[in-house]
């Protein structure tokens, strides 16, 4: 099984799971990864880190934007058997030990199961382990503020209201952000593609996610690495102004 590893910078690659990307960066044997994809993604995950000449051994750190099911899928895996560290923002870490679960139910997708797309991403998410308990054991807040001491030296940023610790990351030195469910380009549940917020179900606070999307008008960057979607070129702080039109538009 060989996963879609995108190189996209130096020392960074954009990695296209089953149904949601995660990002590596590298820098000498050393490497970043940032989410980990569904539960199910693990074959792809371990191909990705081979195709870019690492292994789980040399993954310096987990870093996760938020504890839903399809980015945190691997993490403990990783810390258990490697003794990787996951990091999150500090709001998030109870969520990925499943102190409490923010994510779309049953029910929310049942009464959106009309919408285009929907049941197919929902039967994928189910044999994903999209609703299996993968909590984190001992998931730890960022040590600083600022820069991050591993490899690419991301800077988090944080994003709250697709879950209430969701955190991107800035990429200085590649000109890029990754932007998890904070900022998409695309989903299997979307009618459209380009940059965008994820259908509402999927938000904890829809109200705060669009709000937070002027974290990333003040950003110097390029290129955005979304959760979903593929890579997005061009202005960032330009991508965040259209998804926030775009939701306003949705609202009218």
């Amino acid at each position: 099984m060989r996963a879609a590893v995108q190189h996209v910078a130096d020392g960074t690659y954009l990695v296209h799971g089953s149904n949601t990307n995660w990002v590596i960066i590298t820098e000498g044997d050393a490497i970043t990864l940032i989410d980990t994809g569904y539960p199910g993604d693990r074959a792809l995950l371990l191909d990705s880190l081979a195709q870019v000449g690492g292994s789980p051994e040399s993954v310096a750190a987990v870093l996760v934007t938020h504890a839903h099911n399809d980015h945190l899928g691997s993490a403990e895996h990783l810390r258990a058997a490697h003794g990787t560290p996951v990091y999150l923002h500090e709001a998030e870490v109870p969520h990925a030990r499943r102190d409490f679960l923010h994510q779309v139910t049953v029910g929310q997708v049942m009464a959106n199961s009309w919408r285009p797309g929907v049941l197919p991403w929902a039967v994928h998410a189910l044999r994903s382990g999209g609703t299996r308990h993968v909590p984190v054991t001992a998931p730890e807040p960022f040590p600083a503020p600022g820069p991050l001491d591993l490899p690419g030296h991301p800077v988090p940023v944080p994003t709250p209201g697709h879950t209430l610790g969701h955190c991107a990351f800035h990429l200085p030195g590649a000109g890029a952000v990754v932007s998890g469910d904070a900022l998409v380009s695309g989903h299997a549940t979307a009618r459209t593609t380009g940059p965008q917020l994820l259908p509402d179900m999927f938000h904890h606070e829809r109200a705060r996610a669009v709000a937070s999307l002027a974290a990333f008008e003040d950003l110097d960057a390029g290129t955005l690495l979304p959760g979903h979607g593929p890579v997005h070129h061009g202005s960032v702080p330009a991508a965040a102004r259209r998804a926030r039109e775009r939701a306003a538009r949705d609202l009218s």
